[in-house]
């Protein structure tokens, strides 16, 4: 099986490892087949072992071997490239979030005061905009595995095929309660289960088209490769600085959601540092 794997081509392998990441998103989202309600304080700790997941995610599998190629491969100094690329992943999160329509996902819809937010929110359904924000979301976590992928491909050091198979693995783990973040309210707010749940993974569906456009760009342009990979990384560290972390502490438990952000930094870094 893992000779059949590491056989195929990056834009294969990567597609597959989304594949992968956008069930754990349907995974997250079933959960509404077995309740109506989910307690706050295990989601707040879901939410913030995703973003401990994401941020370690960030530095041990896209700057860190960013860092290396780029000194090994441009007259720049390595941390210009990086330093460029994360800052335009963070400014097209941003750009995005204030033009694509979307809602914040939360347990409690009608008591937490959020708003929809970015343009031509007026008319659309809430369901819609809470898979619009989601898959504002999924877009850097395919492509940074598409990434990582594509710079297994190239040979580059600094990167092997176990690190990208981790930062899928861990890209996954996360994913697992952004499912559950759009199906459950929608259900709280009376829809079937089949509808929310369907909502719910709808979300992940754009990681295995971001992984392969993330492929293709680092492969046909390998100077590209540290810009990607800090691309991706800062275009997560936005979403965890913009909506995760506050998002898991607005209900009082500041303390467990810091903890599991820990906790979710750990795995990840023993997953990427081990397999990698």
């Amino acid at each position: 099986m893992v000779e059949f794997f590491t056989g195929m081509s990056p834009m294969l392998q990567a597609f597959l490892a989304t594949l992968f990441t956008w069930g754990m998103t349907a995974l997250g989202a079933a959960l509404v087949f077995t309740s109506k309600k989910l307690n706050q304080k295990v989601f707040d700790s879901m939410l913030g072992f995703a973003g401990g997941v994401m941020i370690a995610a960030s530095f041990w599998s896209l700057i860190a071997p960013a860092l290396e190629m780029a000194e090994q491969n441009s007259s720049l100094p390595g941390w210009i490239p990086a330093a460029i690329g994360f800052m335009l992943g963070g400014l097209f999160l941003w750009a995005a979030d204030k033009v694509i329509p979307h809602l914040h996902p939360t347990l409690h819809p009608t008591t937490d005061g959020h708003a929809p937010e970015g343009m031509g929110t007026r008319n659309r359904r809430r369901s819609t905009l809470l898979v619009f924000a989601i898959t504002l979301h999924n877009i850097p976590e395919g492509l940074a595995v598409g990434v990582a992928f594509g710079a297994v491909a190239n040979g580059t050091s600094g990167q092997s095929l176990a690190a990208a198979i981790a930062l899928a693995i861990g890209i996954g783990i996360q994913n697992f309660p952004e499912g559950l973040a759009v199906s459950m309210p929608l259900r709280g707010e009376g829809m079937s289960r089949r509808k929310a749940f369907f909502y719910g993974q709808l979300s992940g569906m754009v990681e295995p088209i971001a992984a392969v456009i993330g492929v293709l760009a680092v492969t046909l342009v390998t100077p590209l490769l540290p810009y990607a990979l800090c691309f991706a990384a800062g275009a997560m560290i936005f979403v965890v600085a913009e909506e995760v972390i506050p998002g898991s502490q607005e209900n009082g438990n500041k303390d467990l959601a810091s903890m599991s952000l820990m906790i979710g930094f750990t795995v990840m870094m023993v997953l990427d540092v081990a397999l990698g």
